[in-house]
């Protein structure tokens, strides 16, 4: 069975043990529901991990930000053209220390994602990742970015505005800004849309988070013709955060509990918390220039063979 099944049967298992009560009947249900957890999610396919982490319970950017930082205040608005919902960005602070969050925002309910349009960034949603890093360079704060979308939105409107000129000079301007900067890839981090937010210093990602050039779905399109074979292409593409820490892509796994995040948001809150206060008290000690060349380099040796 597929992970969705699976998952679906140990709900419908669990809800059955409520009704019964302590005895051998109850011993039995319980040891069924371990051994299909242990099935379930102990060889996970790269197609399952694709699944978590587009499941409809999984945290979004928003409960990072509340479990990560106090007094966050949000900016808004790119000086340009608008306010892109879908980029939640402002300045809070970390352990005491002031940074700015730059964050790719899903919604939690229907009308949350139509209007942040699933996570999808419009041109002014980068400007204004672009306008809030700058602000940061200037007072010489770290920053944090959370990696969250699908894609960049693909509409002619957007294109209209100039979505290629925004994506790249995200890039551009991430590649040597004067300020450290991490990056955390929470769920789906698709295309030039997930990358525009990606070029740090560290990069890290939830364990059962995906990056690549574009989805599996896209990936089976283009080169097969055929959008069914997107659990192959997930394999083929290698798009795990496991695939990418091996290949050098990764610096850190933020590990999830059995089933995923959304099953003790906390634990993952607590290692990402240790990880990023670790990584920028390092960051810190670094000479401006080293930081830089390191940050260069970094990204130089992506796809090199090892």
């Amino acid at each position: 069975m597929s992970l969705i099944d699976n998952e679906r049967k140990i709900k419908e298992l669990q809800a059955h043990l409520i009704t019964l009560e302590a005895g051998e009947e109850y011993d039995l249900l319980t040891n069924e529901i371990d051994e299909l957890i242990k099935a379930t999610y102990d060889n996970l396919t790269a197609w399952d991990r694709v699944c978590l982490a587009r499941h409809p319970s999984r945290p979004k950017a928003s409960d990072f930000i509340e479990g990560l930082f106090h007094d966050f205040y949000e900016l808004h608005g790119d000086r340009y053209y608008g306010d892109d919902q879908a980029i939640i960005g402002g300045i809070g602070y970390f352990h005491d220390m002031p940074v700015t969050v730059i964050a790719q925002a899903k919604g939690k309910t229907l009308q949350e994602n139509l209007d942040r349009n699933f996570g999808m960034c419009n041109p002014e949603g980068y400007r204004k990742a672009l306008r809030l890093a700058k602000q940061a360079e200037k007072f010489h704060r770290p920053i944090i970015t959370f990696v969250d979308t699908a894609g960049a939105y693909p509409g002619i409107e957007a294109e209209e505005r100039g979505q290629a000129q925004a994506i790249a000079e995200c890039l551009y301007t991430f590649s040597d800004i004067k300020t450290p900067v991490i990056c955390v890839v929470l769920s789906e981090g698709g295309s030039g849309g997930a990358l525009a937010l990606s070029v740090a210093d560290r990069i890290c990602m939830l364990e059962n988070a995906v990056y690549s050039v574009l989805s599996p779905e896209g990936f089976a399109s283009i080169l097969w013709k055929d959008e069914t074979r997107s659990q192959e292409a997930a394999e083929v593409m290698k798009l795990t955060s496991y695939d990418l820490y091996h290949k050098g892509i990764v610096d850190y796994l933020v590990k999830e509990p059995t089933g995923g995040m959304q099953n003790d948001l906390k634990l993952v809150l607590y290692d990402l918390d240790r990880y990023l206060w670790d990584e920028f008290k390092r960051l810190k000690t670094m000479k401006e220039k080293d930081m830089l060349e390191k940050r260069y380099e970094k990204f130089r040796q992506m796809g090199r063979m090892s």
